[in-house]
């Protein structure tokens, strides 16, 4: 007689075995086609049925994994920068900003910039851009029609643009026709990149080649004609040390090894300055706005209180708007060395992702996570790990502070000098441009 044979259950793997989180059971192809145009949908739903952490493919950008909790989130934000490289998990970005931008830059080449670029955006330097910012936002809201609907974004888009030139090169009011041709290749060269239908091709083409697409290829090449021009000329100022304006201050400043800033650095640079430094701010004071004229109460709070020169509420419809509506919807870090997190032994080469969108809407965070209440960080300040607009740890955005205070300076003037009313009583959708989320009809408002 055959011995019975018998088979021993193989014991299930420990968590720290496990690779990667759940994944939609989707093609790389279409995870990409979602994500490109209806990003919180695909995250929404992933939460719900896998849960904090989950997977995504994305085309040319590899995997992903999604973290939506505080305590992955802050594992990773206070991670080793080597281990943790954000440089690489903004590839995307290269070909836009250039290969010297600090936001593709990883570990000592990052620290080193930063480091050449923090004075500007911080103390007593920011504040002196107090007087400018407020000149441009007084003269640029007294321009906007009253009485009939317009739409906020593109005006925001003008005024940012603005600030950051007059803050980048240091021209004056009298002065500010000098930078016309630079302001209005950087518009042409936005408008394509905002364009929400310019993000598939990119992501399905992939950064290296993105140049070799013709319209991409012509804008970007006129703005760096004009920004090497701007360098060239400021080269030749002799009044480069007496400046207090950031393109003056690249030219002065040398790295540890004492050598200077190449042009091609500062072209960078100066462009991920212009870049970032308006059109996320336009985007988030729209949202502002647009979340104000839909909460009359709030509204009214902030115009109270704005009027006796109190900024305490400011500050929270700030917090609150970022928390809401953030500009984009993930941070990366590109994993050099495999990590241990929420019971996932994760491999070299994938991503982790911070999710802003989905821990911003934690309920056991933010108590009715869809309601607007800038009174909820009157109680309670941002949480290092819960309130993430800007990323976090050593790579959290250099112009945080600046981005804040040009959203007070301008939110200021508009209370002051308009009533605002919706044009349309129904909340603007958020819409998917590119890379960023503004209002769907770009937060068309009526002032009076």
């Amino acid at each position: 007689m055959e011995a019975a044979t018998t088979t021993t259950p193989r014991p299930a793997p420990r968590a720290s075995e496990r690779r990667l989180p759940p994944s939609p059971p989707l093609p790389k192809a279409a995870q990409t086609a979602i994500w490109s145009r209806q990003a919180r949908r695909l995250l929404y739903a992933c939460q719900d049925r896998y849960g904090d952490m989950f997977t995504i493919r994305v085309a040319y950008e590899g995997t992903w994994v999604m973290l939506a909790d505080p305590v992955a989130i802050k594992q990773v934000f206070t991670g080793d920068p080597r281990i943790f490289h954000a440089g690489e998990g903004n590839e995307i970005l290269a070909p836009l900003l250039g290969h010297n931008s600090l936001l593709v830059l990883d570990e000592k080449r990052h620290m080193s910039q930063r480091k050449l670029l923090l004075p500007p955006f911080h103390g007593e330097r920011m504040q002196g851009y107090a007087q400018t910012m407020g000149e441009i936002a007084e003269r640029e809201i007294d321009s906007w029609p009253t009485g009939t609907p317009h739409k906020l974004r593109p005006r925001m888009q003008a005024l940012t643009l603005e600030i950051i030139l007059r803050t980048v090169f240091g021209v004056g009011k009298a002065e500010a026709d000098k930078l016309a041709d630079l302001r209005g290749a950087l518009r042409e060269f936005l408008d394509i990149t905002t364009n929400p239908r310019f993000l598939l091709p990119l992501l399905m083409v992939g950064p290296k080649r993105v140049r070799g697409i013709s319209a991409f290829g012509k804008r970007i090449d006129r703005v760096d004609e004009l920004i090497y021009r701007e360098i060239a000329e400021r080269r030749r100022a002799g009044d480069v040390e007496e400046r207090n304006d950031v393109l003056s201050m690249m030219i002065g400043a040398h790295h540890e090894d004492g050598s200077p800033m190449s042009d091609e650095e500062m072209r960078d640079e100066l462009l991920t300055l212009l870049v970032a430094g308006h059109e996320t701010t336009a985007t988030s004071l729209s949202w502002a706005v647009e979340r104000l004229v839909r909460s009359p109460e709030q509204l009214e709070r902030l115009r109270t209180e704005v009027s006796e020169d109190r900024d305490e509420y400011l500050t929270a419809t700030i917090q609150e708007t970022l928390r809401l509506r953030p500009v984009i919807s993930i941070v990366l870090r590109k994993l050099t060395e495999p990590v241990e997190i929420g019971g996932y032994e994760l491999p070299a080469g994938v991503s982790v992702a911070p999710c802003i969108y989905l821990v911003h809407r934690n309920p056991e965070i933010y108590p009715e996570p869809q309601r607007f209440l800038p009174e909820r960080f009157l109680e309670n300040p941002p949480g290092t790990y819960t309130w993430i607009p800007f990323g976090g740890g050593v790579r959290r955005c250099l112009g945080a502070s600046f981005a804040q205070f040009e959203m007070a300076v301008v939110l200021k003037e508009l209370v002051k000098r308009h009533q605002i009313r919706p044009a349309n009583p129904k909340p603007e959708r958020i819409f998917r441009r590119a890379i960023t989320e503004t209002p769907r009809h770009d937060a068309e408002v009526i002032l009076g």
